[in-house]
């Protein structure tokens, strides 16, 4: 049996392996404390369960959707992005359903990428911008992230011959893993940056809705031309607890979102009518349980920072998403420090280099786990003396 090259070439899934470990652990009775997976465990506000519930037992709903969604579940996302971000969207041809996020972000390469062709990809990074790449047979230009330039991309530093070449932009803002967030300076010179070298933009906005402090991430849409060069992916299941939903939604320049929408018709029949119905309430319902969810949220990333900063960690507090992005004691890699905590304390955090080889030196914690889970994290660190660096020979 031969497969493709392509299967060949894919490193396992991140979390893939993270999940394996914990159940392991915890098949030998081990209680595990997990920072791992950004999955928010708060439930999907009640409401929006009920909605479902309503719409799971209309026939109608038992047949195949379409692709491109119900017209009343896009004209609720063209509501929703006038409301939260003052944007219109025509929701005929500027707004695309998706079975969340990660496949419409996992499918656009489609759109643009022939074999050899070159994306421009963050470092560190949400691994599915890459893998899509590859996945289209195109190749990834990392673009470093660095603490100093506050976790942004420098566009000015992508070689000329390499921006030329480039075909798509992908920018993640509020960020994952780093939890920054982006100004709109920066989004403005995206968009020249797009400009000048004909290049597709590809917005991840999927944590715009997990916010602190005050702080409101905005859309990179609302920047003047965003829409003549990109698209901006974004999910209901960080905004209203829905990952086990799987709904997301593309919106932006009509002519990308047509070239998803033609790859999406020919993979997949579209997302479960019930469902839908489901996303227009969360999305034209009421909307206090965002501000309660990001109060908790806000509680959680206070506790976490000072228990972490008590152990002499580095770590900036986030305005916006749910991870902390913590600098790891000199002279350890993100691995073993991971290893450590998860051989001493049973404690699972994300090694950095997951992300890209600039996330090396770092390790991400989530929020998403109860409080109650959070405490006993939280006392496992307080007793816990940061080890020594290993030997190197």
């Amino acid at each position: 049996m031969r497969f493709s090259k392509r299967i060949e070439q894919l490193p396992p899934y991140l979390f893939v392996g993270i999940s394996r470990i914990i159940a392991e652990k915890r098949a030998r009775g081990e209680e595990v404390i997990s920072f791992g997976i950004g999955d928010p465990d708060l439930p999907t506000p009640p409401h929006v369960v009920e909605r479902l519930i309503r719409a799971s037992h209309d026939p109608v709903n038992h047949r195949y959707p379409e692709t491109d969604g119900l017209p009343e579940l896009r004209r609720a996302i063209a509501h929703w992005y006038q409301h939260r971000f003052g944007v219109r969207l025509d929701p005929d041809k500027e707004v695309v359903p998706l079975i969340g996020a990660k496949e419409g972000i996992g499918h656009v390469a489609l759109c643009f990428l022939d074999p050899g062709d070159t994306a421009l990809v963050p470092d560190p990074g949400y691994p599915v911008y890459s893998v899509g790449t590859m996945f289209a047979g195109g190749q990834s230009y990392w673009l470093p992230l660095k603490e100093e330039n506050g976790w942004l991309p420098d566009l000015e530093a992508i070689p000329e011959d390499v921006a030329r070449q480039a075909k798509v932009l992908w920018i993640n803002y509020p960020n994952n893993p780093t939890a920054a967030v982006a100004p709109r300076e920066f989004f403005e010179r995206v968009v020249r940056f797009a400009r000048e070298y004909d290049v597709a933009v590809l917005h991840d906005a999927c944590y715009s809705e997990v916010f602190y402090d005050g702080y409101r991430p905005m859309s990179f849409l609302e920047v003047d031309g965003a829409r003549e060069v990109g698209i901006e992916f974004h999910s209901l299941s960080k905004s209203y607890n829905m990952t086990g939903w799987r709904i997301g939604m593309a919106v932006g320049n009509a002519q990308m979102i047509n070239a998803l929408f033609r790859v999406k018709s020919n993979l997949d029949s579209g997302i479960p009518q019930a469902i839908q119905e489901m996303a227009i309430e969360a999305l034209t319902g009421p909307q206090d349980s965002v501000e309660e969810r990001n109060a908790i949220y806000q509680r959680r990333r206070d506790k976490l920072v000072a228990a972490l900063r008590a152990l002499g960690l580095h770590v900036t507090p986030p305005k916006a998403s749910f991870y902390l992005w913590v600098k790891v004691p000199e002279g350890f890699t993100s691995g073993e420090f991971a290893t450590r905590l998860l051989e001493e304390r049973n404690i699972v955090v994300v090694p950095g280099r997951g992300y890209g080889p600039s996330g090396e030196g770092y390790v991400r914690f989530s929020l998403t786990l109860s409080d109650s889970q959070l405490d006993k994290g939280l006392e496992r660190l307080s007793s816990w003396k940061v080890p020594s660096a290993p030997v190197r020979r």
